[in-house]
């Protein structure tokens, strides 16, 4: 609950009451207020009860802002930071979620499992973005605070209505003081009529008047309002129209907040300015001081100025946070019509796009966890900019709210979050920037790692040549940006299986990262890193290692040891071990690999975790650690499915994987559906004509063959030896292992003349490539020598 609550909480004990008989009755109140009134407590009233009555809900207590843009990414992201749930991006048949049907699954998987839970939707201004959001399950109360009436024939409400006399005279009793309420009892009760019982306005005066002296009296207070509210009438036409539209009560907020505003020190009314641009949430104090300095406030000025309005009451205090601050609602719209009529409000709004563009720019393509967690009071703010302050915004740093947030969400996995705003990014640069300006370029790139984040190759591939073509045409060949869309291009192609098209690109890239950063720059070490990926998946490794060694080394002395991209050095230096039986020195790699992302991405929050786990699996299936392997396969996988969804190369590999696991131990009936799975998803990804395709053919083939089903197993094999020849050469270790699984088969169906010349061309490859010690050659040459006893 990010609210502090009133210090002087007073009477709506009969109301309490009401509510929780209400919600025990229906499990949804909205606690509404007469007339749309702002100011009267309705989120005072939900805290209060939620303080007084969190032992009824031990399931827990969510609380949201429905004034925010992002009510879904709220709810997402509470699930995922605070509960460690994984929301899955697609259903068990495929079919992409969308973000109401994330946000269902959130409920249906909400933790703790058992118990009541209350969840608090506050300020809400339109049901209707709300509705697809509400829990339905009976175990869930949802308290709704709005200004509307009659929300929804289903939805009970509780009218709040201003305080008694009563109560406010004990409201402003607390505020000042008792004596000086007995002093003058009658003008006490008078002013609290004035100003319509309303807690806002008892609040505002109260601490005003506490900041006088003792001779300062209510009876003068009064006459300070009376006089303040006719003038507010007279000011102008604007004046008058608010003055129409507000209750009567909030008529003597606005006048109780004018004499507020009138004692504030001219630094301070500039710094209440600013406030009126945040969004509806909690902010940073640290942000308003950054802002301050942009224009010219003195670091003085701006700490009286948050003296001064915290003791009037003009802005709150946030519990639990260091410097976090908010604004009531109808202040917020006063301070509006401050900025509305001050001079300097382009100023005041070029300062505050500066210091969220600023915070924009600090969100990685691949967030950390703790980077996470350092921005995400910023999100709302940088989607008010983004959303209704653009004209603020200048050409250099348009793009930059919209990467930011995009890359957030992407950041987390939600892909559906981030698509949006990098869609409109581009949409945006495009209109206000022309088609030839590198940020259209930019913008481009952005939306292609996104999709290309997600298997849908097919539509990251024409931005990634757009984005390529037009930065060649405006930067020029000798940029750094045109080496990056290289290198993404070349990644795309690679994950394609195009690997011929992919090395000249990513050449070019690195030569580029080289000759324009120098040598020590991290950008160099990601070109190294990726050149011998590429290497090693065309079976290179004697090329790929001396590369993987350079890039982690450069990864550790310019990023330090706890970073992701060390992480990533260690995994992949430990596949290329693996991958040539040197199983000792991959195991450690891969132990420091899974630890660090664990530590740095989430436990389980990120797709490069579930890599690590696999990579560790692997391994271990490798050495026949069976036991070891089978736990980490199915944490990737569920981990995958969650992540990225059902429609994803990574979800068809560790199906692949974990049948390989199940083939390996007998488990024959567990490893079919698996591997037909996977084959089905590769196909449907990739197209035909990829060497996962092959792979796929190749082991569901090996699991008919086990169980002596060979004719089925034979055309697989055939296809899968084809493929392979033709996408990735004669020279590469897995036509190698193609030719051993066909002879093999070719011998167990007693077909020996057919069988040799397949082994001897497997034994050359296997030898020239992977070493005469590999354990793949190893295989080859004792099925060979056992071909041959046959013969003999």
């Amino acid at each position: 609950m990010p609210y502090t609550g009133a210090v002087n909480f007073v009477g709506r004990q009969h109301e309490l009451t009401i509510l929780r008989e209400k919600l025990q009755q229906s499990g949804t109140v909205a606690i509404s207020a007469v007339s749309g009134m702002s100011g009267v407590g309705k989120s005072e009233l939900a805290i209060q009860y939620s303080r007084e009555h969190e032992s009824d809900y031990p399931g827990g207590i969510c609380w949201l802002n429905a004034r925010e843009l992002t009510l879904a990414a709220q709810i997402l992201q509470f699930a995922q930071l605070d509960m460690e749930l994984e929301v899955p991006q697609q259903d068990w048949q495929g079919k992409s979620l969308s973000i109401s049907e994330q946000v269902a699954w959130c409920w249906k998987n909400w933790q703790p499992q058992q118990g009541l839970v209350l969840v608090v939707l506050d300020d809400v201004t339109d049901l209707g973005n709300c509705r697809e959001v509400l829990p339905t399950a009976n175990r869930f109360q949802v308290l709704i605070t709005t200004r509307l009436r009659n929300l929804d024939p289903n939805i009970q409400e509780l009218s709040l209505d201003v305080l008694s006399p009563e109560e406010a005279l004990q409201l402003l009793t607390a505020l000042v003081g008792e004596k000086r309420v007995q002093r003058e009892l009658e003008t006490a009760k008078q002013s609290c009529e004035w100003l319509g019982y309303l807690p806002l306005g008892l609040e505002l005066v109260g601490r005003y008047l506490a900041k006088k002296p003792p001779q300062w009296t209510l009876l003068k207070m009064l006459q300070q309002l009376e006089a303040q509210r006719l003038e507010d009438q007279a000011i102008n036409y604007e004046q008058q129209q608010l003055q129409q539209s507000l209750s009567t009560a909030q008529r003597g907020v606005k006048a109780a907040f004018e004499l507020s505003w009138k004692e504030l020190h001219p630094p301070t009314q500039t710094v209440a300015q600013l406030l009126s641009l945040f969004a509806p949430a909690i902010f940073a104090w640290k942000w308003v001081e950054s802002a301050s300095g942009l224009l010219d406030l003195t670091a003085s000025e701006v700490e009286t100025a948050n003296e001064q309005l915290y003791e009037r009451h003009l802005i709150q205090w946030v519990e639990n946070t260091e410097d976090g601050y908010k604004i009531h609602p109808l202040i917020r719209e006063f301070l509006k019509l401050k900025l509305g009529a001050c001079e300097q409000a382009d100023n005041l709004k070029r300062a505050f796009v500066e210091v969220f563009v600023a915070i924009a720019q600090t969100i990685p393509q691949s967030p950390t966890q703790e980077s996470i967690n350092s921005v995400k009071d910023a999100i709302p703010h940088l989607a008010e900019l983004a959303e209704n302050l653009l004209d603020a915004v200048n050409d250099e740093n348009l793009i930059w709210p919209f990467i930011g947030l995009g890359r957030f969400y992407q950041g987390q996995s939600f892909y559906a979050l981030a698509e949006p705003w990098l869609e409109q990014c581009v949409s945006l640069v495009k209109s206000r920037l022309g088609e030839e300006h590198p940020d259209v370029a930019t913008s481009f790139n952005e939306l292609a790692v996104l999709y290309r984040s997600q298997g849908r190759y097919t539509e990251a591939e024409p931005l990634l040549i757009k984005a390529l073509s037009l930065r060649q045409r405006l930067l020029g060949e000798e940029h750094p940006d045109v080496a990056t869309s290289f290198n993404n291009l070349a990644l795309l192609y690679e994950s394609q299986g195009r690997y011929t098209e992919a090395e000249p690109l990513l050449i070019k890239a690195l030569e580029l990262m080289q000759r324009l950063l120098g040598e020590e720059h991290p950008s160099v070490a990601t070109s190294l890193n990726n050149l011998a990926l590429l290497y090693g998946s065309q079976g290179r490794y004697r090329e790929a290692e001396p590369l993987l060694i350079k890039a982690l080394s450069l990864r550790q002395r310019l990023l330090g040891e706890e970073h992701p991209d060390v992480a990533s050095s260690f995994n992949n230096l430990a596949l290329l071990y693996r991958s040539q039986g040197r199983y000792t020195e991959a195991e450690p790699l891969l132990i420091k690999s899974l630890s660090l992302s664990q530590r740095l991405l989430g436990q389980e929050e990120h797709p490069d975790v579930a890599s690590s786990f696999d990579s560790l699996a692997a391994l271990y299936f490798s050495q026949g650690r069976y036991t070891e392997a089978e736990p980490l396969l199915i944490k990737a996988l569920s981990l995958y499915q969650r992540l990225l969804g059902e429609e994803h190369p990574s979800v068809a590999t560790s199906f692949n994987n974990l049948a390989q696991l199940y083939k390996s131990q007998g488990r024959y009936t567990e490893a079919e559906p698996l591997l037909i799975k996977a084959l089905s998803l590769y196909q449907h990804l990739l197209g035909e004509k990829h060497p996962d395709v092959a792979t796929s053919f190749n082991n569901l083939a090996l699991l008919y063959e086990s169980q002596g089903r060979y004719t089925e197993a034979e055309p697989l094999l055939i296809k899968a030896l084809s493929l392979r020849q033709r996408l990735l050469g004669e020279k590469h270790p897995d036509v190698a292992s193609s030719f051993n699984n066909l002879a093999f088969l070719y011998e167990s169906q007693g077909r020996y003349m057919e069988a040799e010349p397949l082994y001897i061309k497997a034994l050359k490859i296997a030898e020239r490539t992977l070493g005469v010690n590999h354990p793949n050659t190893i295989t080859i040459r004792e099925n060979l020598k056992s071909l041959g006893d046959r013969l003999t």
